[in-house]
């Protein structure tokens, strides 16, 4: 939470680079010097500093860990990633950080699943222009987000998530084949996760009730189930049990009709043997 600095409350970011800036100095360091230590860039050091940029959690890691400041750090990066969420976001991200148990079908590869450089080419747009600057530093805050939001995948206890990819996720592949295939190769390694379960819908399958958005169904440790439905350019979260019986419904169907975990995982590997031969 940030601090009433002149009246005005001080952003998440400008409360974590003004921390960054006071351990470093703390440390008897220069700009240059924990470049030097830490491998990082002097001039992306100074805009983690200024609040200028937000990083990846690995940075605050990182950074927490040269400074043994325990998870300080990770914690105000937390706080601070929250204001790159648009606001209709906010509460789905809040649910989803404490849910015990997600189910979720996917038109597309869901940002849980995505690797770095997959995610840093959808959120740029498939022809990966950017032209401005600040387009690049909005593109890599939202990756950096995305990135972060995985963390739960690993957490102790880590929530049971069961994932249903429409096959059409998997039958579109971005211009560069390299990180396509070790998207899909990334999608297999997840589905090895203790807490991971991951289904194909095959086309084969027919229609279906959510052939036209993406479902999230997230329970918490007690209490009915909240839904969040997602399309093109829209995301609604639902709460009252009553609306999202229908979606429970819904999903109930479109799993029974989909590959089992096993039969999922033979066919990404007979995809990313098609891609790399």
């Amino acid at each position: 939470m940030g601090e009433v600095v002149d009246g005005e409350r001080e952003s998440g970011r400008a409360v974590l680079g003004r921390t960054l800036k006071l351990l470093r100095e703390k440390a008897g360091k220069s700009l240059g010097q924990l470049a030097e230590d830490t491998g990082y860039d002097k001039s992306y050091l100074s805009r983690l500093e200024s609040g200028a940029r937000l990083s990846k959690v690995t940075v605050m890691e990182d950074l927490d860990s040269y400074h043994s400041s325990g998870d300080l750090l990770v914690r105000l990066w937390r706080d601070a990633r929250k204001e790159v969420v648009k606001d209709k976001y906010k509460r789905f991200m809040e649910l989803e950080a404490t849910a015990r148990l997600m189910w979720m079908f996917q038109l597309r590869v869901p940002g849980l699943l995505q690797t770095e450089d997959y995610a840093r080419t959808v959120l740029s747009g498939l022809s990966g222009a950017q032209t401005t600057a600040g387009n690049g530093e909005e593109v890599e805050e939202q990756v950096a987000l995305r990135m972060g939001r995985q963390e739960l995948l690993y957490r102790d206890p880590a929530p049971s998530v069961r994932v249903i990819l429409d096959e059409g996720a998997l039958r579109r592949p971005v211009p560069d084949a390299k990180v396509w295939t070790d998207q899909l190769s990334h999608l297999l390694e997840a589905a090895e996760l203790p807490s991971v379960a991951l289904q194909v819908l095959p086309f084969t399958a027919g229609v279906h009730d959510l052939m036209s958005s993406d479902l999230i169904l997230l329970w918490q440790r007690a209490g009915d189930p909240v839904a969040y439905v997602e399309g093109n350019g829209f995301g609604e979260l639902f709460e009252d049990p009553d609306r999202v019986l229908p979606f429970r419904l819904s999903y109930d169907l479109v799993r029974d009709a989909a590959l089992t975990p096993v039969e999922s995982t033979a066919f990404i590997k007979r995809l990313l043997e098609e891609c790399r031969s």
